[in-house]
């Protein structure tokens, strides 16, 4: 009989994976979908040591206006997605760390283990 004391990984992991889903309808260009993903794991490689071991992905859920961001690799693209993902890593390690989350509004993003489902 399974347990029922929570959310159980799938599969057990001896470290912190990270995978980064951007999906065509957020973000058109392939070149803009790239960019979101380097910066993804670059800031996840800096949360790493406060992220607990498991599979985690980032998934992109609004668009970029591209109005806003005309160029797909410009700077300004480049520090909204890493001023946002610096929030999201900040918000899953404390999390992580069992310490009270400020609640924020909705990111465009989202960190999620990989054994959960995004609703």
């Amino acid at each position: 009989m399974p347990s029922t004391q929570g959310p159980q990984a799938l599969f057990a992991v001896p470290d912190v994976w990270l995978g980064a889903m951007v999906p065509k309808r957020w973000a058109r260009r392939a070149v803009t979908r790239n960019t979101i993903k380097r910066q993804i794991y670059t800031v996840g490689a800096t949360f790493e040591a406060r992220l607990p071991q498991a599979a985690h992905v980032v998934r992109l859920r609004t668009a970029f206006d591209r109005k806003q961001f005309v160029s797909a690799t410009s700077d300004q693209l480049k520090q909204a997605v890493r001023a946002e993902l610096l929030q999201l890593f900040g918000h899953a390690a404390r999390r992580a760390g069992g310490g009270a989350a400020v609640p924020a509004p909705a990111p465009a993003s989202q960190v999620l283990p990989a054994h959960e489902v995004a609703p």
